[in-house]
């Protein structure tokens, strides 16, 4: 299997408050084949700092059955420190839904740059904090 273009994020939950209610969406993207995923971990922290690492793959936890479903091909490519790592930038008494995903959206991107000689020279994500502050100037604009 030849992997695309890969990309992690971690979403944050206050309190422990997960229920998996955003399985839908994620199912979502993964059915029109925008992204597939590679890794899906959920990492829970307590008030006092003990982590609690679940792999999805527990149908019989209410929170985590939604998304057995995409779990199907996934490879498990998220090691032990990754997920250290990922649980020492949680806050306390929060959990975190890490997911390692594939942009299936630009395999073909891929093999037409390929084919033309072409390579990619560069690639970065724009941070919230970035665009937070472009979509107010945004909306301000818009609104004057």
């Amino acid at each position: 299997m030849t992997l695309g273009p890969l990309e992690y994020i971690v979403i944050g939950f206050d309190g422990n408050k997960f229920d998996g209610s955003i399985a839908a969406e994620i199912e979502k993207v993964v059915e029109k084949k925008i992204i597939r995923l590679v890794d899906v971990v959920f990492i829970g922290k307590d008030a006092t700092g003990d982590v609690a690492i679940v792999e999805l793959d527990n149908k019989d936890d209410p929170r985590f059955a939604s998304f057995a479903p995409l779990l199907a091909d996934t490879a498990g490519l998220f090691t032990e420190e990754d997920v250290l790592a990922i649980a020492e930038g949680l806050p306390l008494n929060s959990s975190g839904l890490a997911m390692l995903f594939e942009h299936r959206w630009a395999e073909d991107i891929k093999d037409a740059m390929s084919a033309a000689g072409g390579f990619l020279v560069s690639r970065s994500v724009v941070p919230p904090e970035v665009l937070e502050a472009v979509n107010a100037e945004l909306e301000a604009g818009a609104s004057a």
